[in-house]
């Protein structure tokens, strides 16, 4: 009784902010949800995406948008929530959507290109104005005096794909010596010194709050965060090696069919691989795989070897089996 409860606040809560009543106004509406850092891009892609829905079939359409730790999204939708596509952060969210109730269909990585990532990104650095503790790589934030603040592993994509980044910078600083990789990345998570639940809280607690030296995110976001806050100077540092973040999409098949928007969702989806929209992407800081794209923004991209959740962990099966199931490495390695 208190689990179902729990579920229907749970809904309710996500639901209070999406906006229904503009919905009444348009031929179709569609709910988008998404993980924390995405209302802007997704609120500027509505609006290239409702042009478009238009100009091809006379229809105007509403798309809302649900956002929060991805995790969170995907456990929302199982508990109830009709979203009619999902734009996640995280494959393993997309999965539990068929392990638990067949959400969507077993091979949704193949519905799409490039495994239905439509683009990516990878973990960089924030640091203040001058760079003042001169933090350049992986090895600088197990530093005694440099602290770090990024979202919780436990709760976030965002947080986890920062944790596989300074383990797989780990793995090649120490091939084959395990008991050394062990040893820095447990230091290294002994000097965070916040571990919030979602990336937009962990930013707020770097900009707003001024805690630690260095803020570790997605390089779309702290990218986003220098053109939003230039008074305080931030900069930006890339390290040469991080890890592959994919955003993964899917149609949520049962909840779209159910509400009558198949088609709609599909072309939603499909529609953020045109040049169009995967400019706009590049745009808000993301890497993209449209060549042209590619080209007109390289100088904003800087190489950097981008490791694999295969090269660091075998799969993403074996790294929520290892390293975040309860009891498994990242517990152990976060004791004190």
């Amino acid at each position: 009784m208190k689990t179902l409860k729990k579920a229907k606040t749970l809904v309710a809560a996500i639901v209070l902010g999406l906006g229904v009543s503009q919905v009444q106004a348009s031929d179709q509406s569609l709910l988008n949800s998404s993980y924390d850092i995405a209302r802007e891009l997704f609120a500027s892609y509505n609006e290239h995406f409702a042009q478009y829905w238009q100009e091809k079939t006379g229809q105007t359409v509403e798309v809302r948008q649900s956002h929060g730790g991805s995790s969170r999204q995907a456990q929302a939708i199982i508990e109830g929530l009709r979203a009619d596509v999902v734009t996640f952060n995280q494959v393993t969210d997309i999965d539990i959507l068929h392990q638990r109730g067949k959400l969507v269909p077993a091979d949704w990585r193949d519905q799409l290109p490039n495994a239905s990532s439509p683009y990516y990104s990878t973990m960089a650095y924030l640091v203040r104005e001058g760079n003042p503790k001169n933090i350049q790589n992986w090895d600088d934030l197990a530093r005694e005096d440099v602290s770090s603040v990024f979202p919780n592993p436990k709760t976030s994509g965002n947080g986890r794909y920062t944790y596989l980044a300074a383990y797989g910078y780990a793995q090649q600083a120490f091939p084959e010596d395990q008991e050394a990789i062990d040893s820095f990345v447990r230091t290294f998570l002994n000097r965070v010194a916040v571990f919030d639940t979602g990336g937009r809280g962990a930013t707020t607690t770097f900009v707003e709050r001024g805690i630690g030296d260095v803020l570790i995110t997605f390089e779309s976001e702290v990218n986003n965060i220098l053109a939003e806050f230039p008074d305080q100077n931030f900069e930006v540092v890339v390290p040469k090696v991080s890890f592959l973040a994919e955003f993964p999409v899917a149609v949520v098949e049962r909840h779209a069919q159910r509400n009558g928007n198949l088609e709609l969702a599909r072309a939603y989806l499909e529609e953020l691989y045109s040049e169009e929209a995967q400019r706009l992407l590049a745009g808000f800081n993301y890497r993209v795989h449209n060549e042209i794209v590619q080209q007109e923004f390289s100088e904003q991209f800087p190489e950097v070897e981008l490791l694999t959740i295969e090269q660091i962990a075998g799969s993403w099966d074996s790294a929520m089996e290892v390293h975040f199931a309860s009891g498994g490495k990242l517990d152990q390695l976060q004791r004190r």
